[in-house]
C-alpha cells in the first residue's frame, strides 16, 4: 500500500525534469524557426534552469525519503529525474560561466581603427539589429585583453590567392556568401548559429602590403549585447584556416 500511496511523487520528479529539458530545447529551436523572438527563447532557458534546480533539491529529498521509508521501487524515476536535472544545470552553468568570463561585446575586428566595412550585408540586418559602428576606444581595451589572437593575418602569399582561399574558407565553414568583390578585396557572409539560429555577419578584407598580403576579419552579431565569445572564436577559426597554408 505504501508503494501505491507514494508512487506519484517519483513520477512527478521525473516529469518535472523532462519538462525542464523540453523548455530548454523548445526555447532555442522555437527562436530558430521563427515561432517567437530570442527574448522568449531565453525565458524558456531560464524556466528550464529554475525547474531543473528545483528538481535537484526535491529529487535529493525524495531519494532520502525513499531510502528511509524503504521504497526501492520509487528510486529509478528519481535517479533519472536527478540525472536529467543535473545535466541541465551543468550545461547552463557552463553557459553562464562563459557569459561572465568574456566581455559584453559583439562587434569584433582584427583592425579596430579601420575595420572591414559591410556593404550588401547592411540591407539584410534590418532596423532592429545591433548598429555596425565600432567604437575603438570603448571596445578596443576589452577586446585586446580577452582576445589577444584577434589580429590581422600578414602573409607573403599573393593577394589574389588569399582572396580565393578566403572564399573557400567561407564555403568550408558553412557560411552564407552575401558578397564577393575581388577588385575591392571584400567578402561578406553570414553565419547562423545552431540552436537559436542567431545570425552573425562576417566581413573579410584582403589587401596588398609590403610584406605580401594583409587579411582582416570582422564578425558582428545582429542581436544581443554579449556574444559569449562566438565572434572572436569565429575570427580565430577563419584566421587559422587562412594561415594554415599561407
Amino acid at each position: 500500500m505504501a508503494a501505491d500511496v507514494n508512487s506519484w511523487w517519483p513520477r512527478a520528479i521525473l516529469i518535472g525534469a523532462v519538462i525542464a529539458a523540453v523548455l530548454l530545447v523548445a526555447g532555442a529551436l522555437g527562436t530558430r524557426i521563427g515561432l517567437w523572438d530570442f527574448q522568449v527563447g531565453f525565458l524558456g532557458l531560464a524556466g528550464g534552469t529554475i525547474l531543473a534546480a528545483i528538481g535537484v533539491i526535491v529529487g535529493a529529498v525524495g531519494l532520502i525519503a525513499s531510502v528511509k521509508r524503504e521504497l526501492p521501487q520509487n528510486r529509478p524515476p528519481i535517479y533519472l529525474g536527478l540525472a536529467i536535472s543535473v545535466v541541465i544545470l551543468i550545461v547552463m552553468g557552463m553557459q553562464f560561466d562563459k557569459a561572465y568570463s568574456v566581455p559584453p561585446i559583439h562587434n569584433i575586428s582584427t583592425d579596430l581603427e579601420d575595420p572591414p566595412a559591410f556593404d550588401q550585408v547592411v540591407a539584410l540586418r534590418g532596423e532592429e539589429s545591433n548598429p555596425l559602428a565600432l567604437n575603438a576606444q570603448e571596445i578596443g581595451p576589452m577586446q585586446r585583453e580577452a582576445y589577444p589572437w584577434v589580429v590581422p593575418l600578414v602573409t607573403p602569399t599573393a593577394r589574389d590567392e588569399m582572396f580565393s582561399r578566403a572564399l573557400a574558407v567561407v564555403d568550408d565553414m558553412g557560411f552564407e556568401l552575401v558578397n564577393a568583390d575581388p577588385a575591392a578585396g571584400i567578402i561578406e557572409a553570414t553565419d547562423t548559429t545552431f540552436w537559436f539560429g542567431f545570425k552573425d555577419d562576417v566581413a573579410i578584407r584582403v589587401r596588398s602590403a609590403e610584406a605580401g598580403t594583409v587579411v582582416d576579419v570582422r564578425s558582428v552579431s545582429r542581436v544581443g549585447l554579449s556574444d559569449l565569445g562566438a565572434n572572436a572564436k569565429r575570427i580565430g577559426d577563419i584566421l587559422a584556416a587562412l594561415g594554415a597554408g599561407a
